[in-house]
This record gives structure tokens, sequence and C-alpha cells, in this order.
């Protein structure tokens, strides 16, 4: 059975990475035009946070910003979202950007970043005290943006993996993958699995744990494309398997699959747990509005669920929900109530 966290000692849910601005122009210059550029405060990390607080789960939110009237404002509404920022660290000079058409999902060559010299990508061994942050927590995450910054970023990782793995706290990674930001002369392959060998749930997606843990893949699924459902269901189970046996700690591991359709997408989403595969529903869709941070919020999802002691099954089909929900809402964390997200559940024919 899973080591799950009786209800007496659960406390916070720590997400640990870098708060970041998203600069998000339109597509054909109308923002020159009209002097107008949408921007949304983000970082997957912090949609997971803010996911989590506005679910009630205690949230607490850790990066490092430079100390000045505009992170002040930041820090002001984070606090009024119900994530404590008290352990945040303020140093540095400067927040870290992204710009990112309307409609284009972060893994689309027109994502450009500038978090080059920000506080985050500063950050050192030893500058945190891990032993004081993780007080009252009982849950920590982070995704493999983080260690995609700097070697001392993914230095700084593994120390705070290692307190809190000796603490006993349970720990998730998402295996997000971002080709433009691994550019310190390491592959995630040469990073990632002494990381994840903390973890006790990793998300992601099979190709995704290829590249960054090592798994292999059956011979037909070699890069992206339209396969047949239950090829895929099949990888995610073999995919899962090989990672718990690489990683003892890990006990769950979660697969997703988004696929264009059109100008929307179909998605559905596999979870392994107790020598088990969960499948969920297929959620289709003809149009959406914003793919970023919809996989923050599935991971929101399961950490909710497991936090919260639900059912496996209802664990991976609230988080799949919430992962659709958020494809129709222009902002990087989603502002769906988990009572809204149960409304656009798909359920099981019992």
């Amino acid at each position: 059975m899973i080591n799950q966290i009786p209800n007496k000692t659960k406390g916070k849910v720590l997400s640990f990475g870098e708060l970041l601005l998203r600069i998000c122009p339109d597509m054909d210059g109308q923002w020159l035009k009209e002097n107008k550029l949408p921007f949304y405060i983000g970082g997957a990390e912090l949609n997971v946070a803010t996911a989590l607080a506005l679910w009630n789960v205690p949230s607490t939110y850790l990066s490092a910003v430079p100390d000045n009237s505009i992170t002040k404002d930041i820090i002001e509404f984070l606090n009024k979202q119900r994530i404590d920022t008290s352990s945040m660290v303020y140093h540095g000079e400067r927040l870290g950007l992204y710009y990112l058409p309307k409609g284009k999902d972060l893994k689309n060559a027109g994502v450009i970043y500038d978090r080059a010299h920000s506080a985050y990508a500063e950050l050192s061994v030893g500058q945190i005290n891990w032993d004081v942050v993780f007080e009252g927590v009982s849950w920590f995450h982070f995704s493999a943006i983080c260690p995609a910054i700097s070697q001392n970023i993914a230095d700084v990782c593994l120390e705070a993996l290692k307190v809190a793995g000796a603490k006993g706290i349970e720990i998730s990674l998402d295996l997000n993958f971002r080709s433009k930001l691994w550019k310190f002369g390491k592959d995630p392959i040469e990073v990632l699995p002494e990381l994840a060998k903390y973890c006790t749930l990793i998300m992601g997606n099979v190709w995704a744990a290829n590249k960054m843990l090592g798994t292999s893949l059956h011979d037909d699924l070699t890069a992206l494309e339209n396969y047949e459902k239950q090829t895929l269901i099949d990888q995610s189970a073999d995919t899962s398997k090989k990672i718990i046996e690489k990683f003892p700690s890990c006990t769950r591991v979660a697969n997703t699959f988004r696929f264009d359709h059109g100008r929307g997408i179909k998605y559905y989403t596999t979870l392994y747990a107790n020598d088990e595969l969960f499948v969920s529903p297929e959620y289709v869709s003809e149009e959406i509005l914003d793919k970023v941070g919809s996989g923050d919020c599935f991971m929101a999802g399961l950490i909710y669920g497991f936090y919260n002691d639900k059912p496996m099954q209802e664990i991976l089909d609230f988080a799949t929900a919430a992962a659709y929900d958020k494809l129709y809402i222009a902002s990087d964390a989603t502002t769906s109530t988990v009572t809204e997200i149960e409304k656009r559940m798909i359920h099981h024919d019992k």
C-alpha cells in the first residue's frame, strides 16, 4: 500500500520554483497599435500552489525575487490568494519573464524566455535553511523546469530533496521538458535521475520520462504522433513500472496524453499505483482558450486528491477534469473551484 501521510500529521504543501511574469502579445502585432500587452503572474510551481490554495489545501510557495515595489505588489496579491509566502527569498535585481503569443503552448517554438540572471536563477546552495522552511510541511513539489535553469539551481533542488527525504515528506516531481532552458552544458538525463530518486509521485508523459529518466519506449513510439489510444495506455503502464523499479521511493506515476484536435484537443491521462493502472475518461474539444498551466492544474489535482485520501480513480478523474477545465481559462493558474471542476467531470458508467 502507498504510504500516505496520516491526517494528524498533514501540514502544508510547499511548492518551489521560479515566479515569472508571462507577457502575452497577440500574433498579428495589434498590441503595438493599441499599446496593450496582457500579462499574467506565472511559473509552473506557483500555478500548483495557487490551485491548492483555492481548493482549501494549506499552500505555501518558495521562490526568490528582488525586493522592490513590483514584487511587493505581487507578494501581496499571492497572500490574498491564501498562499503562504513567508519563506520567500528576497535578493537579486530582476524577476524572470517569458513571452508567449496567445493560444500557443510552452513547448512551442514561439516562447521567448528572459530569465537569465533572475533572482531565482542566482540562488545558491546554503542560502536557504531547509530545516526551517520544511517546518509544518508534509508535501514538497517542484518540477523539472527548476534544474533546467542552471547547475546551481539543480544543486539547490538536490539540497532540498535530501532534507525533505530525511523528514519523510511526500515529494512530487513534474517532468516538464523545456528545451530552451537546458543551456548550461548538461542534458536532462544527466540531472533528473539523481533528483527523481527522492520523489514519491512522478508526473509527466512517456516521452518526457524517456528523455529525462531513461525509460524505454516501444519501437513504434519514438515521436509524438497520433497513436492508437490503447498503444499509449500500454506504454504508460510500462513506463510507470520502470520508473517505480528504478526509483524505489516513487510509488505513484501519472501520465498525460494531450493531442491537437483541429483548434482544440484530445486529452486523457493515466495513474499507476498499487500495481494497478487507472485510466481517465477522454475529453475532446473543438476549440480551447489557453494551454498554459493545464499540466500544472493536473499536478495540483493529483496532490489535492492524495492529500485528502481520495480513491485512486477519483483522484485521477478530478485531476484530469481540472486540467481540461484550465484550457478555458485565460491565465496561468486556474480560477475554478472544486465544485466547478466536479461539474465538468465526465463520469464513468457504473
